[in-house]
């Protein structure tokens, strides 16, 4: 029997290794304010230097996803790219986790995904409730509409272990305070982590690794679409819904098609189709270490992951210094 074709790819796949350089530029920019408490100098580091490593590379590119809507660099529905490549939309965060690096702190990246023109969701500047466990359990297990503690006890259920044997993840928030009450409660273990929700939704969706088996609170919603593209690619479950508390979110919402603040998103409602997802470590975490810098040489380490392959490439990279 002749075998069907396979789905044809939307994103080239030479970028691959394209959008890995541009979140390592980022980084390394970064990585020279760690640790000197400096958050706004520290981002726009790394804001130039992607926005600049962007600009040499052959996409017509779109920014979806970014530094806001009036932002100067990677604002909202900006060109880059040199215009002359394929049709992409990217979504970027040049440094997620600015108060990790300030302070240098575990787990701030330089993060960025393509993907095919109509595939990343748009939301306003807002928080996102969101939940995420890692792949190869039935689907719906977990749901925001569900109490943490039905959560993890469907959770515990689903891993055949006893709820106190479940990790989850919470940014140490103070809007997150009776989550976590509720988490210490059940007798769960809670890593805390201090900024850079991201990263933990991908520790969710490691958990082999990582240790961690759900990740719950609320954090940006533009994060919850680069987020999502991860889990795309990583093939784990998330939900998130728009905390559209001010009129003024609740008008951008309307502006961008979400006229139903009760809505919930998947994965895949947050990043359709084809993606491409990097990031780099800015500082040591539990997903990647942070960039090394020294006298002849930068070390970055990174991962590139892609929904339409299913790959996961982890790559480190040895940057000679000039002079």
């Amino acid at each position: 029997m002749a075998q069907s074709a396979p789905v044809q790819a939307k994103v080239d796949g030479n970028l691959t290794l394209e959008i890995a350089r541009i979140t390592e530029r980022a980084a390394i920019a970064a990585a020279g304010w760690r640790g000197r408490g400096d958050e706004m100098r520290a981002d726009q580091a790394a804001v130039e230097a992607m926005h600049l490593a962007l600009s040499h590379i052959d996409i017509a590119g779109t920014v979806v996803i970014g530094e806001g809507r009036n932002a100067p660099l990677l604002g909202f529905e900006e060109a880059v790219g040199t215009g002359k490549g394929p049709d992409i939309e990217v979504a970027v965060d040049p440094l997620e986790g600015v108060t990790g690096c300030a302070k240098n702190l575990s787990d701030s990246l330089s993060v960025m995904a393509f993907a095919e023109r109509g595939a990343l969701l748009r939301v306003p500047d807002a928080y996102m409730e969101k939940i995420a466990i890692g792949p190869g359990y039935p689907d719906g297990i977990v749901d925001l509409d569900k109490t943490a503690t039905e959560n993890v006890a469907a959770l515990a259920k689903a891993k055949g272990v006893a709820t106190a044997d479940i990790v989850t993840c919470v940014l140490d928030r103070p809007r997150h305070a009776a989550l976590i009450a509720e988490l210490r409660d059940l007798g769960v273990a809670v890593k805390l982590l201090p900024d850079g929700d991201i990263a933990a939704v991908i520790h969710a969706a490691n958990s082999d690794d990582t240790g961690i088996d759900i990740y719950l609170g609320s954090g940006g919603a533009q994060e919850g679409v680069l987020a999502a593209a991860a889990m795309r690619c990583m093939g784990g479950q998330m939900q998130g819904r728009l905390i559209l508390d001010t009129p003024d979110k609740r008008a951008q919402a309307r502006e961008m098609g979400h006229s139903d603040p009760t809505t919930k998103f998947s994965a895949l409602d947050m990043a359709k189709g084809d993606v491409l997802f990097a990031a780099t470590g800015v500082t040591d975490g539990s997903l990647l270490r942070g960039v090394k810098l020294m006298p002849r040489k930068i070390v970055t380490s990174s991962v590139v992951m892609r929904s339409w392959s299913h790959t996961i490439r982890w790559i480190t990279a040895e940057h000679g210094r000039s002079g």
